[in-house]
């Protein structure tokens, strides 16, 4: 059915659609422009592709509009829901990895984005909502414990994921307090089954590992495509600004839109504040798996360029991209928008970090056994006061001792789904 233009014009007011519609005028891409009639579908097929056309962390290799032409490819599928999540499916694969000559979002499950995703509502959702979605629970209680190893302390903590920070905070400080009474310096991280979670808790849990002379030095920074640097994405003027409240903000006496953010690499950088009193620690064990993603790989870069950190386990998920919403009619569409680079610039591990140990990890491993495979690693390590290129051969004689009952430990096959790699969900902005 079609539409005349005024009710195209309201449409676009009371939803929020991409395009404008102002009497003759058109909204141009790359001198291209989309029709100004059509369907509610189709200007949702519209908006999808010319989103991405600005905000895509890909954007250099769309398209233009008319050589993409979403109305023609998508226009027929259906449900709508199937339509719309198969062309952002199409969009993600257009770029290309030169390290595997795939895309960046080569997907893990068929039809589905590694990274970008849609979905079904219209909310000013915030991280709580995001994380609950993922399975993020708000209680989480990390395990933790001290132990001693040639006359060495070393500190151990699990967690499962990232919880809201005023809900484990006061936990972080108490085992951080313990963790700096005995001076420890090598602590050991177990993020196997860490999915990710809210970024201030990550962000917070590498402020109480580092000294305090990393005060002040960049933790990481997220870096937008070059369009949205230089504040040429137009588009987010169709998208309303909210502050980490959700609520609207007044700026030059209208209220503000995302087009008045401030995307610089400057404006969005983190940087450490030093939290507790531990500054003993010069080695970083994390144990890791493919289920490790999201904030805790955020937190393992951000550490690298400044202490020795070493990787046991398997092969993390590979996720140094983040998001936005962006709401399209009934839909909230998020992109992959920005890198997280660490202080190196250093973001280059979409296909997963390496393991500088491979250790085959239990799926129902018991968190904080000193025979469950990947602390048993990371101690022996300690023990081993390095890496060395015997050390696989050495663990083989080691593995023998005390009837070690994980000896037959196979790869975390079982993965987690996409939804519960909670994203990384900017929230905070400023504004220019």
């Amino acid at each position: 059915m079609k539409v005349n233009k005024a009710a195209i014009y309201l449409l676009y007011i009371s939803l929020l659609l991409a395009v404008s519609c102002k009497k003759e005028k058109q909204v141009l891409i790359d001198d291209l422009a989309s029709p100004i009639t059509g369907t509610r579908m189709e200007f949702t097929l519209d908006s999808i592709f010319l989103y991405a056309k600005q905000v895509y962390l890909w954007n250099e290799v769309l398209p233009s509009y008319a050589d993409f032409d979403p109305r023609s490819r998508y226009g027929t599928i259906n449900p709508e829901l199937t339509a719309y999540k198969t062309e952002l499916y199409d969009i993600s694969q257009m770029n290309s990895n030169p390290q595997t000559g795939s895309s960046y979002e080569l997907p893990l499950y068929v039809g589905r984005p590694k990274y970008s995703y849609l979905d079904q509502g219209n909310t000013n959702r915030s991280a709580t909502s995001i994380a609950a979605i993922s399975g993020i629970s708000s209680d989480v209680i990390p395990v933790y414990k001290i132990i001693e190893i040639d006359n060495k302390k070393v500190g151990y903590i699990a967690l499962t994921s990232f919880p809201t920070l005023v809900s484990c905070k006061e936990q972080l400080d108490g085992i951080f307090v313990s963790f700096a009474a005995e001076e420890i310096t090598n602590i050991i991280i177990d993020l196997r089954s860490n999915g990710g979670g809210y970024v201030e808790t990550a962000e917070y849990l590498a402020n109480l590992i580092v000294p305090v002379n990393l005060t002040g030095k960049v933790m990481y920074s997220e870096q937008f495509n070059s369009l949205m640097q230089n504040g040429k994405a137009t588009i987010l003027k169709n998208q309303l600004y909210r502050n980490t409240n959700g609520n609207t903000v007044t700026y030059k006496g209208r209220l503000a839109t995302m087009a008045d953010v401030d995307f610089s690499k400057s404006a969005n950088t983190n940087r450490f504040i030093k939290a507790g009193d531990l500054t003993s620690i010069q080695t970083v064990y994390f144990i890791v798996s493919g289920n490790t993603a999201s904030a805790s790989e955020l937190l393992i870069s951000s550490l690298k360029p400044y202490l020795n950190v070493q990787l046991i386990g398997e092969k993390t998920y590979g996720k140094p991209v983040g998001f936005f919403g962006i709401h399209i009619d009934n839909y909230t569409l998020y992109l992959s928008s920005f890198t997280l680079q660490n202080a190196t610039g250093w973001c280059d591990y979409f296909d997963g970090m390496q393991p500088d140990v491979e250790q085959a990890l239990s799926a129902h491993a018991s968190l904080g056994n000193l025979e469950e495979a990947g602390l048993h690693t990371a101690l022996t390590a300690i023990k081993n006061t390095s890496f060395s290129n015997n050390f696989s051969r050495d663990l083989s004689s080691v593995y023998n001792y005390q009837g070690y009952t994980d000896k037959q430990a196979s790869p975390i096959t079982q993965k987690l789904p996409p939804e519960n790699y909670a994203p990384i969900y900017k929230q905070r902005f400023k504004l220019k």
